[in-house]
């Protein structure tokens, strides 16, 4: 029985399966990427792989309303969204197009003493195994595989099992631009298989993006092969409310940065953490503008939230918030679910005592905090296992500064959300990760930065 299926989360209906790997094709696919790799990246100019990637985008622009639809299908994006997405994927191809010189490039070192010159040059290393996950389909690709087609390594792309069709129009796009075979090779393959490529000698590399489970289950047999590994995993960000002069514009990017993807987003904002005088009346505002956004057909004009990505989410999106509620939280609004669609839902009173206080709610659940000033605020941000992304709204520059610079996390946003772009790099700290995508920190993670020195 195959796991790769498309279950359009909206109806339940099961609409395409396709067959997993079996050991011989995933023998096979390893074969194509590993051949392809010397060619790929010593035969090929970076300007002809940058003619490629460009080719990739423009393919992605040109079918975008196909590429769409098949997300809204398979994990109930809303499908303005869904455009949204494709539209971010074409960008971060083009923008790897576009610095093929800068990633190329001999960096030169100031010699301390001696004759000659030294360089350090990043050069591919191999064949990696991309492991991508369901919410971002093809921007999670596109972040992966961008910067590293780019560099002249191989692609091996394991996307989730719910997105079978997808992955297999991105393959599809990469071989209609021009790729050679074996430059990006979707796999189909079962847990145990993704065992065995990480294992496989050619393989030099693997990178996933998805749970903590899944993340270190990954980098223990990526340990005991000694490969290296990029990990991008889950977040609780904070939403700090220090002060504002604009309370309703702040709510309107509060709502925003939780209702993104459905608040299927792992640098979603999650957690609001409000200062006492500003606290009653964010809470009354943002409740209401939440629950406005009503869970509506994924498919239909204007839906700003859809379905979870699947009926399993939802009910584990339920239990959450029932625990919490019987473990001492209050439920300010929400906490209902129809299906794999999941009411808008506020939470307060989420003490160190309960297991919400430290979880990750993967769906459109807000904890409201009440602290009573900045070192209190930053010190509940810190106070969780994650370390991805954070949000800071304070009129104060000095205040804003002093908070980014004391907040543990990967990336700090200040008075704006919703903000990611190709030229910024994207990862976090402590549980979030280890590792650093998009912007041209993207090409380092598998790279061989090769020292040449010359007397």
């Amino acid at each position: 029985m195959t796991q790769y299926a498309v279950t359009d989360p909206a109806t339940g209906e099961l609409v395409a399966e396709y067959p997993t790997f079996t050991d011989a094709q995933v023998s096979e696919a390893i074969g194509r990427a590993a051949a392809a790799h010397r060619p790929w990246s010593r035969d090929t100019t970076a300007a002809e792989r940058a003619g490629l990637i460009r080719g990739a985008a423009q393919r992605h622009r040109d079918r975008r309303e196909q590429l769409a639809d098949v997300i809204v299908r398979e994990m109930g994006k809303p499908r303005e969204a869904a455009l949204g997405e494709v539209d971010f994927a074409a960008d971060i191809y083009e923008y790897y197009a576009d610095r093929a010189l800068d990633i190329l490039r001999d960096r030169p070192i100031t010699l301390l003493g001696g004759t000659g010159s030294a360089v350090v040059r990043r050069s591919p290393i191999g064949p990696l195994l991309g492991i991508m996950p369901w919410n971002f389909p093809y921007y999670q690709v596109a972040r992966f595989a961008g910067p590293n087609l780019m560099l002249g390594n191989t692609i091996l792309l394991k996307h989730a099992p719910q997105c079978p069709e997808s992955a297999e129009l991105i393959a599809e796009l990469f071989s209609e631009a021009g790729f050679p075979d074996g430059a990006y090779v979707n796999v189909r393959a079962s847990n145990e298989q993704v065992a065995g490529i990480i294992a496989d000698p050619r393989v030099q590399g693997v990178s996933l993006t998805g749970s903590e489970r899944a993340g270190a289950a990954v980098a223990e047999i990526a340990g005991r092969h000694l490969k290296k590994v990029a990990l991008e995993l889950g977040g609780s960000d904070p939403f700090l409310l220090l002060s504002t002069d604009d309370l309703d514009a702040t709510v309107a990017a509060a709502v925003a940065a939780r209702l993104d993807n459905s608040g299927q987003s792992c640098n979603g904002a999650k957690r609001f953490i409000v200062v006492g005088d500003l606290y009653d009346a964010f809470l009354e505002k943002f409740t209401a503008a939440l629950t406005a956004a009503t869970p509506a057909d994924p498919t239909a004009e204007g839906t700003e939230v859809g379905p979870l990505s699947s009926l399993a989410a939802a009910e584990r999106l339920q239990d959450q918030v029932d625990r919490a509620v019987s473990q001492g939280a209050t439920l300010v609004a929400g906490g209902t679910r129809d299906g794999a669609f999941f009411a808008p839902t506020v939470l307060t009173d989420v003490t160190p005592a309960n297991d919400a206080y430290r979880e990750e709610f993967f769906g459109p659940v807000a904890v409201v905090h009440r602290v009573a000033d900045e070192d209190a605020a930053v010190a509940l941000a810190n106070d969780t296992p994650f370390g991805l992304g954070s949000y800071v709204y304070t009129v104060d520059a000095a205040q804003a500064e002093r908070v980014a610079d004391r907040i543990e996390a990967g990336m700090v946003y200040v008075n704006l959300v919703l903000a990611d772009s190709p030229e910024l790099p994207f990862g976090g700290v402590k549980r979030s990760g280890t590792s650093r995508e998009l912007g041209l920190l993207a090409a380092d993670e598998f790279a061989n930065h090769k020292l040449i020195r010359i007397g």
